[in-house]
Parts: C-alpha cells; sequence; structure tokens
C-alpha cells in the first residue's frame, strides 16, 4: 500500500487540527532519512514507514488503511 502526502495532512487525533504540518512531517522524514520530495511526488511504501519502529509511522499507515478501506467499501 501506498501511504500519500492527503494521508499524512488528514490523520486525527494528533492536535486540534487534523493531520500533521508540513513542515514537522519534512523533519520526521530527514530524521528517518527518508526522501520527502520523493514522497510527496510518489508517496511511500507503507512497509518502509513500518520499518522504521515509529509510532507515527505506525499511526499514519493505520489511517491510510482506513482511509482506503472507505475508498474500496
Amino acid at each position: 500500500m501506498i501511504v500519500t502526502l492527503r494521508h499524512v495532512l488528514t490523520i486525527p487525533g494528533y492536535s486540534r487540527r487534523r493531520g500533521f504540518c508540513r513542515s514537522g512531517a519534512r523533519a520526521w522524514f530527514a530524521e528517518h532519512s527518508l526522501d520527502w520530495r520523493a514522497f510527496v511526488r510518489d508517496g511511500i511504501d507503507a512497509e518502509t514507514l513500518l520499518a522504521t519502529g515509529d509510532a507515527l509511522a505506525v499511526a499514519t499507515v493505520a489511517w491510510a488503511e482506513e482511509c482506503e478501506g472507505r475508498a474500496d467499501g
């Protein structure tokens, strides 16, 4: 499954507003040596995010799966 910028910007529950801010997400990608520009352009494989072991990555993948499940259903 591909996680996209839309998923990152719409995930609920981490602040009063939905989603993570772009600057914070960009910093998170840098901390994990992931290519932000490629992500914005193409998305990123869920397994790559999960491999970081980071709780925010796990939550984002779960949110992406939920969103895509709604789209399929």
